[in-house]
């Protein structure tokens, strides 16, 4: 028989790194999705595990139900968010290293965990988020997607058919190579380091949108905005601020996507994190703009940087 620290160093090894990556694709949420992954450890303690036939499919079935009922807290508290909410940011090999499908389960959504493709989850009902990223992402059949969210698999089946149109129609993945990552990045930068607001345009797309998440806690933009001339204006005014002058742009990927992180020259703080969207007809320009200000959605990132994370707003 175990011991306590045995069995917790197992769930840890066996367990915590794909309900951790099926949290996170539910909630967004990188510091809610450990909480949940914790939860779920502490309810696993008190359960024989003589008493399951499966460890995994008991502890996914308890991450989603967790997922589910943290997705309706959440929902009250995002009609009242401040501005416009994005997911928590992670860089890539924090995105990759917490759930490493199999090349048997290299689904076309598997490994995503793009802003774009998370917004778009954002805008399905928590059942159909749940059937869809348990069948499409998981790769479990539909018997398995009904016991875990207690319907018949024929309502399952529905809840994620329904989910994949909205999907498919909202949402294009466009796999990008590190060349045309480096170009974006080399010409948004040299862009904003020469306050060139023409430069800047001629990078995004006609119709690219800008999301600026500040939570109320630092200034953002507090709506989306559209038109590629728009967003440069604005970006370009806001690197001209004397508050932006010792900004210092470093390459990054963010969730799988093309990026920077803009850090304070003089402290050395993360300021934000941009992930550039490519535009998926449009080759070599950006679609969208997604910028993380929120210093509490920073604190992860900073964390995995070894940065000192920034004082509670």
């Amino acid at each position: 028989m175990m011991t306590p620290t045995e069995r917790a160093l197992r769930y840890d090894r066996e367990h915590a790194r794909p309900l951790r990556a099926l949290a996170y694709r539910m909630l967004g949420s990188r510091a809610e999705a450990e909480d949940i992954v914790q939860d779920a450890w502490l309810r696993w303690a008190d359960v024989d595990e003589s008493s399951v036939q499966h460890a995994g499919a008991f502890l996914s079935r308890l991450v989603t139900n967790l997922c589910l009922d943290k997705l309706g807290s959440a929902a009250a508290r995002r009609e009242q968010y401040v501005g416009v909410w994005l997911p928590e940011p992670l860089l890539d090999e924090e995105a990759l290293s917490d759930w490493s499908p199999s090349p048997e389960a290299q689904t076309e959504f598997a490994q995503d965990v793009s802003l774009a493709f998370l917004l778009t989850l954002e805008r399905l009902s928590p059942l159909e988020r749940a059937a869809f990223l348990l069948h499409e992402v998981f790769e479990l059949d539909f018997d398995e997607v009904a016991r875990r969210l207690e319907r018949s698999p024929a309502a399952c089946r529905q809840l994620a058919s329904r989910a994949r149109q909205h999907v498919k129609a909202d949402y294009a993945r466009r796999e990008v190579e590190a060349e045309e990552r480096e170009r974006l990045f080399g010409a948004f930068a040299e862009a904003v380091r020469s306050f060139d607001v023409e430069a800047l345009a001629r990078v995004l797309t006609e119709d690219a949108v800008m999301l600026a998440d500040g939570g109320g806690k630092v200034s953002a933009v507090p709506r989306p905005l559209h038109g590629g001339a728009l967003v440069a204006k604005t970006f370009i005014g806001f690197a001209q601020l004397p508050t932006s002058q010792a900004w210092r742009l470093q390459p990054a990927r963010i969730n799988g996507m093309p990026g920077c992180l803009i850090l304070d020259g003089d402290s050395g703080r993360l300021v934000q994190t941009i992930a550039f969207a490519p535009s998926a007809t449009e080759p070599g320009r950006i679609g969208a703009i997604y910028i993380q200000r929120n210093p509490d959605k920073l604190r992860g990132v900073m964390a995995a940087l070894g940065l000192p994370p920034p004082p509670r707003a």
